[in-house]
């Protein structure tokens, strides 16, 4: 195992054939390969669904082997101001991707392709300068714009694209992912912790590698012990024991795991909270005493990003479960119908 490679780069696919997950998407950029012709395009969808990799297998079927000539890839949230498209002519800086839109397509190849990772991130003002370079060369090159959230794109932008939806990878594909990895890493690893692992990624293929590589940084031997370690993560059964101290009226035992995540594991507190979320929905509570919990998590979570203190933001999510998980059993709890 070199581990000195973040394994994201070393097993991203070169092919369309590698692509799991985005079955839809390939059909239609394989078209726009046989054609050897594109519109502009936007990707569209969460961190770690291929959007990057799309573009990248794309400049290669289009271009083959020289396609890093007539492929440019900028991250537009490292460069978000308008001198990205316009340069900078106080300083006689010139812009990058007027530059490269400007110059023909080498290697006897129609078009080039520049390629806008995180596009949501450039200002309004950058994208409406960008509007226009799209028209003046549109005859020698097509833009592809990557954005988790494509409502930040203006409307003149996202009309002169084909818009590609992709969706979170499905627990199948992702396990397909892993392991192709397993096997050619020659790792040994449990079906819990594979499990644990497709469910923490939540479909974010890239979370799920890294997960995977910092776990076989650790052991060569992969349990969920091991996962919990890598990533920071309680143990869903500690969690669960938390959850059934505070509800059965033990504050104090709860308390005590509490202190033993937050000051000898020094795991934060939004990493605990997202564990007792998941949590909750496993345990035997009813349904209104579960849209109270919900609620009160939600509350908590807010404090505590908003600057409030962990313990006493979580100490009172613990308490307000005891007293919800009471008056349940005391059967105060009011029905709720929708209306």
């Amino acid at each position: 195992m070199d581990e000195t490679e973040l394994w994201v780069e070393k097993y991203r696919p070169r092919k369309f054939d590698e692509i799991v997950g985005q079955e839809s998407v390939v059909a239609r950029l394989r078209s726009y390969v046989e054609s050897g012709n594109l519109p502009h395009l936007l990707f569209a969808g969460p961190a770690g669904t291929g959007k990057t990799t799309c573009s990248i297998v794309l400049a290669r079927e289009m271009f083959g082997e020289g396609w890093r000539e007539n492929f440019m890839e900028l991250n537009a949230s490292d460069e978000r101001g308008i001198k990205i498209v316009r340069g900078d002519p106080e300083h006689n800086v010139p812009s990058k991707i007027k530059n490269f839109a400007r110059t023909a397509p080498l290697g006897g190849a129609s078009i080039k392709i520049i390629f806008l990772d995180e596009s949501d991130a450039l200002t309004p003002d950058a994208q409406s300068a960008l509007r226009r370079t799209m028209e003046l060369y549109s005859r020698s090159c097509r833009f592809i714009f990557s954005a988790n959230y494509p409502g930040k794109i203006i409307d003149p932008i996202q009309s002169r694209c084909a818009v590609f939806q992709f969706s979170p990878l499905s627990d199948a594909d992702m396990r397909k992912c892993l392991q192709n990895i397993i096997e050619r890493e020659g790792l040994s690893i449990s079906p819990d912790a594979v499990d644990y692992i497709v469910r923490y990624s939540r479909g974010d293929s890239r979370r799920a590698i890294n997960t995977l590589q910092a776990s076989a940084f650790l052991s060569r031997r992969i349990d969920q012990n091991t996962v919990y370690l890598a990533t920071s993560t309680p143990d869903p059964a500690e969690m669960k024991q938390m959850l059934e101290y505070a509800m059965e009226g033990s504050f104090l035992k709860a308390r005590d795991i509490l202190d033993s995540l937050l000051f000898d594991r020094g795991m934060s507190a939004p990493d605990i909270i997202a564990a007792i979320h998941r949590s909750v929905f496993d345990m035997d509570i009813q349904e209104d005493a579960l849209l109270d919990i919900v609620s009160r998590i939600g509350e908590t979570e807010f404090r505590v990003v908003q600057g409030g203190n962990d313990r006493i933001q979580l100490e009172s999510l613990l308490a307000q479960v005891g007293l919800i998980a009471k008056k349940e059993r005391a059967g105060q709890l009011k029905q709720r119908t929708l209306r």
